[in-house]
């Protein structure tokens, strides 16, 4: 018997409060002795950068849940960040530290126990930032702009521009992989957690729009890509499922 579409939301509310709930991670502590909280929102690809950072780090840490942060702020998030009022929000004894990026190399270099997170070599930690920087600014462009866009005309080439986007990063990770499942090589680093944020987002524009973004013809690469960093350990705990991202999205914007 097929589900109902309440017992699918139903089904969904009911996943979603057990990752709303204020939890701490359980993790063996490395490095600093301050306590250590993150504010995000299970559905924000932003926020899943913060708790893979930490989750490499093996940082133990506190994950307080912004439930509804669109309509309702928290104090403690308006006091954390009172510039953007946006998560995530990583709060590391008496200092706030936001922007998702920022927060990912705060963690690297405060807990500098391996995994390193970014690369060691000048020139590979450059390359490395280069490609973070081109996903938060040409590719969530491209994204945005596809998911809003008012006509036909303004979607297709908003697609286009994406799947431009995509296809550079196709050449990039075939340039940095040096043989290895991720950018940069065996381990999972800074350009996969920065890259890892587009999936969520481009697995409901494929949804609603048909087009398929990573494929095995164009793509190859992130193709295998995206399916060993969905499966990674320190991913696989935080990552929503497609399925939530659409029905999401479907709640959200009352589809």
């Amino acid at each position: 018997m097929l589900k109902t579409r309440k017992q699918t939301t139903s089904s969904l509310d009911t996943q979603l409060t057990l990752r709303k709930k204020k939890h701490k991670t359980k993790m063996a502590q490395n490095g600093s002795n301050s306590s250590v909280k993150l504010l995000g929102t299970w559905s924000s690809p932003f926020a899943l950068r913060g708790r893979v950072a930490l989750h490499l780090k093996s940082v133990e840490y506190e994950y307080i849940e912004e439930a509804d942060v669109l309509n309702s702020k928290s104090d403690l998030l308006l006091k954390s960040n009172p510039i953007h009022k946006k998560v995530p929000v990583l709060i590391h004894g008496d200092v706030s530290i936001c922007e998702s990026l920022n927060i990912v190399q705060y963690v690297d270099e405060s807990w500098p126990s391996k995994p390193s997170i970014l690369p060691s070599d000048p020139k590979d930690r450059a390359a490395a930032r280069f490609w973070a920087h081109f996903v938060d600014g040409k590719c969530f462009e491209s994204i945005d702009a596809a998911a809003g866009a008012k006509d036909q005309a303004g979607r297709m080439a908003a697609v286009g521009n994406l799947m431009e986007c995509l296809a550079a990063l196709e050449e990039g990770f075939q340039k940095s992989n040096k043989g290895g499942d991720f950018f940069g090589g065996q381990n999972i680093g800074y350009v996969d957690i920065a890259c890892g944020a587009i999936l969520g987002p481009l697995s409901v524009i494929e949804a609603f729009s048909g087009v398929k973004f990573l494929s095995p013809d164009i793509t190859p690469g992130l193709v295998q890509w995206a399916e060993r960093f969905r499966a990674h350990e320190a991913v696989k705990s935080y990552m929503p499922t497609v399925a939530e991202f659409v029905e999401f999205a479907k709640q959200k914007f009352n589809v």
